[in-house]
């Protein structure tokens, strides 16, 4: 019991030590042609700043950004039909996809280059490493994108940090 209380304390640090304004930002990675007439609607708490982080991120790599600050972001996901079980801190939507959490550049790209039948990509919960959840001194961990489509159902879009 104690343990898990430790560890429960532990976790709580690097998340919210994740979503200070001091965390570092990572490199961008080198992002492949997307559609330049692609607007990048984000939903997203004011009070998030990992939100931030990963929309400075996309900024970064020449993604143009609308953000919409949004204290309840319960009623958009369930608009956009993402699945509770992929949900993540911010919601955005471009070209027609949803994109939820701190997906990475180089996936929003290859998810507008290629068109997959799907609804959306997603990085579930909130990894450390993932674009905005970057810590400073912390290891990254391994992650993946999921592609989901309207009836909830998902697949491994991408991996990183393996």
């Amino acid at each position: 019991m104690i343990k898990k209380l430790i560890l429960l304390v532990f976790l709580a640090v690097v998340v919210l030590a994740a979503c200070a304004p001091e965390a570092a930002p990572a490199d961008p990675p080198v992002v492949g042609e997307m559609p330049v007439d692609e607007t990048i609607v984000v939903y997203s708490s004011p009070l998030c700043s990992c939100c931030g982080g990963w929309i400075d991120y996309m900024r970064d790599n020449g993604y143009t950004l609308e953000v919409e600050s949004i204290e309840n972001l319960a009623p958009i996901k369930a608009q956009y039909g993402v699945p509770q079980r992929l949900q993540s801190c911010h919601t955005a939507v471009v070209g027609g996809y949803v994109v939820e959490g701190h997906v990475p550049a180089d996936a929003v790209a290859r998810l507008l280059n290629e068109r997959p039948d799907v609804a959306g990509i997603a990085v579930p919960a909130m990894p450390i490493g993932s674009p905005g959840m970057e810590v400073e001194g912390v290891e990254a961990q391994p992650y993946d994108v999921l592609a989901f489509d309207a009836s909830g159902n998902s697949e491994v879009f991408a991996s990183y940090n393996q």
